[in-house]
């Protein structure tokens, strides 16, 4: 039995220990302080640095500041010194009243490891209040049959300073009749009392005046004064009576002014004035004399100024009840103050950042909270909460403070700006809540390379451009912002042909404009295949890659190339035989030619442009065959000199012609013999000839002229007629056809515009009217067997024909 007394000695012993030791650690979590009040500003409290284990100057570099809540800032950091100072005067009874011990808590905040350190500093009282009574003079009544050791209760004074420097006594002024005696109140306070020490005689002295004073026990001491008037009336031996010795009551804190809150009642059953009671505050502070109404003739207690729970939970008064002869008596009234929710919380927002990458990792710390409610019990438990689908979280720490974190990556592309609504929400009735706004920008990063609409482009150009031609246009879109969506272009390095890309196209590294550097020839490539690049100016830089095709479009710009028959180098024209006996459609040779160019630009048409014997030859309009159009007669030269033009179908068209000899002869050394018997033979009569057919083309032309004179004269004078004869409607419903001006003369004259050919030989001599091409050969336009089909009156067909005849017999 007493090894089991031993052990639970032991157990209880370890217990001690360690809540001992539980409490000193939480004793030591705190830095304490004391300070006097009424200090200057700045005034040295301690030296905070030290205590936090930090240099003077890493107090600005770690964000050290205080943090305190629901006052204003008693005390500031000297961040040169790393001290804990005073922020201005303090008064100890303005912030503690008259407790004993005032301590002043807040907390220290490290701000670069969101750390918070409670600090507690008391403030210790000095003398600077004198004791004061709450009237300057008191008067009473007594009878004079009043028993000495009657006990007359005094005003007490007040001081504000608490220990010493409280009030500590009083002194009664010397007389024969009273003396002063203190009692102890149950609080601790002292209570003056005057006792008669011998009977009053009001017939000796009616009103005797004394001087209460209240001494302190700072040093040096500091007194107030109470001056006491006493008056002695006739015998009254009843002293008022309550009812209660002491009232309660209980109100809600928002109970409305003037509201009668109880009644105390007092009663005496003497006669006349000696009945008549009346009521009046005793021993009773400023303050609450100032919130509250005695009626001193009922009793009646109401409110004239609203109550608060969160500075008075309890309202003490002393009422005080004298009859007319000075009899009194006193009761204690108490009013309970009830707490209603009238105080929404109050979020203050110690730190905050205002601006974030979006590549914040989550858990990062955005902002410091603290919430606080001045009402109690469950009006004065709060939650805090975020509102909205955001990427954000709260976590709740120690003395209702919260630290707002992140709880996902966030993307600038999607939100760049985050408004943060962060909700207090006590738990009374009705729910009162307090809302504040955190605003969080959201910075970019380069986190998204520029984009092209398309995986792939092309373009076409027309060759032969000129240099510095805008050829096509990309654009790349970047969804950051700033510099890292600002866009360069720039071209991948590649060869053409081995030579570098960069020396036929260049790019705007700012628009994305591609320019020519040079003229393309469709002959020389086709199309250019190329990569482009666009890059952002983010650190590190992002970029991507497109293809562009360009596509070289050809132009009609390469005459044709004959291949066939080849020139000699020698300047003169080529020389191809016919026999004699050719028929009709039969190949004397073929003219072949090329064209460099591509598609229509290629396509080509031959044609027989001049020839020394009209109708003789003809040119295949595709083929460029050149065959004989009719049999050779015995009168045909021997040698034919024949144009043939070469011409594409490209807009414009181009073309090339050959001219070359065709020889009739079987054989060449009977060409060159023919060729010599003709020079000899013929010389003598080419200039007699030449001279003949001169004068028969002049002739011809007079003749010619004469015709279109006679022609004109003889349609003037039917207009004239027929104007004269008609009448302007007779005239407006003629045929058109019929009616020839001098736009219709002007196109007769174009049509029968001739050409004469002189040669050396008689037979190659001849005139030429234009005809129509046939359709699939094209013929010597020398030739007169095509009809023309120009619109013109029959009566001048029937010239025309004339004329033709003359023309040929000529």
């Amino acid at each position: 039995m007493a090894i089991r007394v031993k052990v639970l000695g032991c157990r209880r012993l370890v217990l001690l220990f360690v809540f001992l030791g539980l409490l000193l650690e939480a004793q030591a979590g705190k830095i304490r302080y004391s300070v006097s009040e009424e200090t200057d500003k700045g005034f040295f409290v301690g030296n905070i640095a030290k205590d936090l284990g930090l240099q003077p100057q890493e107090l600005m570099e770690r964000g050290v500041r205080i943090v305190s809540r629901g006052r204003k800032q008693l005390f500031a950091l000297n961040l040169r010194s790393g001290s804990l100072v005073t922020a201005g005067r303090i008064d100890r009874e303005e912030l503690c009243a008259q407790s004993v011990r005032c301590l002043v808590s807040f907390n220290v905040l490290v701000e670069d490891k969101m750390k918070l350190f409670p600090v507690e500093v008391e403030i210790i009282d000095i003398n600077d209040n004198t004791p004061e009574f709450q009237l300057e003079e008191v008067e009473f009544k007594m009878n004079e049959i009043t028993a000495p050791g009657t006990r007359i209760p005094l005003p007490s004074g007040q001081d504000l300073d608490v220990g010493m420097n409280s009030l500590q006594s009083y002194q009664l002024s010397s007389n024969p009749h009273f003396s002063l005696d203190a009692q102890q109140g149950s609080d601790g306070s002292q209570q003056p009392e005057m006792v008669l020490q011998s009977p009053l005689d009001r017939e000796e002295e009616a009103v005797h005046h004394f001087l209460l004073t209240a001494f302190d026990g700072g040093n040096p001491a500091r007194s107030g004064t109470l001056r006491i008037r006493v008056q002695v009336v006739d015998a009254n031996d009843n002293p008022p009576a309550f009812t209660q010795a002491v009232y309660h009551t209980s109100v809600p804190e928002n109970v409305p002014l003037g509201t009668r809150l109880l009644m105390v009642k007092a009663t005496d059953p003497d006669e006349g004035a000696n009945g008549e009671v009346t009521y009046s505050f005793h021993n009773i502070d400023h303050k609450m004399a100032q919130i509250f109404h005695l009626d001193s003739y009922t009793g009646e207690i109401s409110s004239q100024e609203p109550l608060d729970f969160e500075e008075y939970t309890i309202y003490p008064m002393e009422i005080q009840a004298q009859d007319g002869a000075g009899l009194m008596a006193r009761a204690k009234v108490l009013v309970k103050v009830l707490d209603i929710n009238d105080n929404a919380p109050e979020v203050t927002i110690t730190s905050v950042t205002t601006s974030v990458p979006e590549n914040f990792p989550p858990g990062a710390i955005i902002a410091l909270i603290s919430v606080h409610d001045q009402d109690s019990g469950d009006n004065g438990h709060t939650s805090c909460s975020i509102s909205g689908n955001l990427p954000f979280k709260l976590e709740k720490l120690d003395d209702n403070y919260y630290r707002l974190v992140t709880e996902k990556t966030m993307d600038r592309e999607l939100t760049s700006q985050y408004n943060i609504t962060v909700t207090a929400t006590d738990q009374g009735t009705p729910i009162l809540s307090t809302e504040t706004h955190i605003s969080l920008q959201v910075t970019d990063i380069n986190d998204n390379p520029p984009v092209f609409p398309q995986d792939f482009y092309s373009t076409y150009i027309l060759e032969n451009n000129p240099r510095g031609a805008s050829i096509f246009c990309v654009t790349a879109h970047d969804a950051d912002s700033n510099e890292n969506a600002q866009v360069t272009y720039s071209l991948v390095e590649d060869t053409i042909q081995g030579v570098p890309l960069s020396s036929y196209i260049s790019i705007n590294s700012d628009t994305g404009v591609l320019y020519a550097l040079r003229s393309f020839d469709y002959e020389q490539f086709q199309d250019l295949h190329l990569r482009l690049m666009a890059r952002d100016s983010g650190n590190p830089p992002l970029s991507s890659n497109v293809s562009v095709s360009i596509f070289v479009l050809d132009q009609n710009d390469n005459t044709p190339e004959i291949l066939y028959p080849a020139l000699p180098t020698d300047g003169s024209t080529g020389v191809e035989l016919a026999p004699r006996s050719a028929e009709p459609g039969y190949l004397v040779t073929k003219v072949v030619a090329v064209d460099r160019d591509s598609g229509q630009n290629s396509w080509l048409s031959y044609r027989l442009l001049k020839a020394s014997e009209p109708g003789l030859f003809a040119v295949g309009l595709h083929t460029g065959e050149v065959r004989t159009a009719r049999a050779l007669l015995d009168r045909d030269a021997l040698k034919q000199s024949l144009v043939v033009a070469v011409q594409d179908h490209g807009q414009p068209p181009l073309s090339a012609t050959i001219t070359f000899t065709v020889a009739v002869a079987d054989s060449i050394p009977e060409v060159l013999a023919d060729l010599d018997s003709i020079e000899t033979s013929s010389q003598p009569d080419n200039s007699s000839f030449t001279l003949h057919l001169v004068v028969a083309v002049a002739a011809v032309s007079c003749v010619f002229l004469a015709f279109v004179i006679a022609l004109l004269v003889l349609r003037l004078r039917r207009w004239h007629r027929l104007r004269a004869q008609t009448s302007a409607s007779v005239l407006a419903g003629l045929p058109a056809s019929h009616f020839v001006g001098v736009d219709g003369v002007r196109a007769f004259l174009q049509t029968y515009s001739h050409e004469v050919s002189l040669t050396a030989d008689s037979r190659g001599s001849h005139v030429i009217f234009p005809q129509p091409n046939y359709a699939d050969t094209l013929i010597s336009q020398e030739s007169g067997e095509k009809k023309d089909f120009l619109s013109v009156p029959q009566s001048l067909l029937e010239d025309k024909k004339e004329t033709f005849s003359q023309v040929n017999l000529l």
